[in-house]
């Protein structure tokens, strides 16, 4: 934030005497009492100024989100050109102030979980980038290009790499391995047609055979996952639900109609790095959403 400069004129008034005023006569006795002292007036110290707040945009467990931050960041993301950023469905404003909210939950609770970051080692951060972007000169030119003045600049960097030490905390934490399912499917587009198949099924029809059929490619394999990797609840929960060889009912699901068959099930399955990526960012997820829960955020925008 940028403080005007208020000066202060003082005048000061200089009496003369007037031109040929004649002086006062000097006195001619001294008086017979004592003359009264007469204390010299204090002049009070004047009170500091009032320092006007800085507007928020939110305040998250007492912690503020200045106004002008929010407002540089919605600049950027909305000057950014991203698919997210042309979306005409999403709301900029909620998109940025959410992203600056969770970063902020994630950087307190790394300071109270040990994080620290003094001066020093943030500047070395700062020179770390700079030789990236090939000197200091250039790394002015880019802050100066995405708007960032160098004390926001050092501010944002200092809370997202908090931030980014708690988001390894939490993401650590996912094991390597995981209870497994593989499976296959069958998917079709219509609820005849699925509830035909059902019926092959049911009538000693190979599963494997019949999938080939309507995806030459794969066979309908989905490969390994735990839970959590599929986009579809219901879908995923369906295939735990078995044991291997089985296969389940007609699933109706917004891509289709579904028929699974586990082939195989192990309690303590490698991730694979798909896998493990999206349950990290599901532990990520449900972590900000708990400790949102848990804090006091009150936003201050529209």
């Amino acid at each position: 934030m940028k403080r005007s400069l208020v000066l202060i004129f003082l005048v000061v008034s200089l009496t003369a005497c007037k031109p040929g005023t004649p002086p006062e006569p000097l006195a001619t006795h001294l008086p017979s009492t004592t003359p009264t002292l007469v204390e010299p007036t204090q002049t009070p110290t004047p009170l500091p100024p009032t320092l006007t707040p800085v507007p928020m945009a939110a305040l998250v467990n007492g912690e503020g989100i200045p106004l002008a931050e929010f407002q540089a960041e919605l600049k950027r993301f909305q000057d950014s050109g991203t698919k997210l950023a042309t979306d005409s469905t999403i709301d900029a404003n909620q998109t940025v102030l959410e992203d600056l909210i969770d970063q902020l939950l994630l950087a307190q609770s790394a300071y109270s979980g040990g994080f620290t970051l003094d001066e020093a080692a943030l500047q070395a951060r700062i020179d770390q980038l700079a030789t990236k972007v090939g000197g200091s000169q250039a790394l002015e030119k880019w802050m100066s290009a995405h708007q960032y003045t160098p004390e926001e600049f050092r501010q944002s960097l200092k809370r997202s790499a908090a931030a980014a030490w708690m988001r390894d905390q939490i993401v650590s934490a996912v094991p390597s391995t995981a209870e497994q399912l593989h499976v296959r499917q069958i998917l079709l587009y219509n609820s005849k047609q699925a509830e035909d198949i059902l019926t092959l099924l049911q009538s000693g029809q190979d599963f494997a055979k019949l999938a080939k059929q309507y995806d030459p490619v794969t066979g309908g394999d989905l490969g390994w996952f735990p839970r959590g990797y599929l986009n579809v609840k219901v879908l995923e929960d369906a295939a735990f639900a078995l044991q291997p060889g089985e296969y389940s009912q007609v699933i109706q699901t917004p891509q289709g109609f579904h028929l699974v068959q586990v082939i195989e099930r192990d309690p303590q399955h490698p991730l694979s790095p798909e896998a493990r990526l999206t349950l990290e960012e599901k532990a990520l997820a449900e972590w900000v959403q708990q400790r949102r829960e848990q804090s006091d955020i009150q936003i201050l925008v529209p």
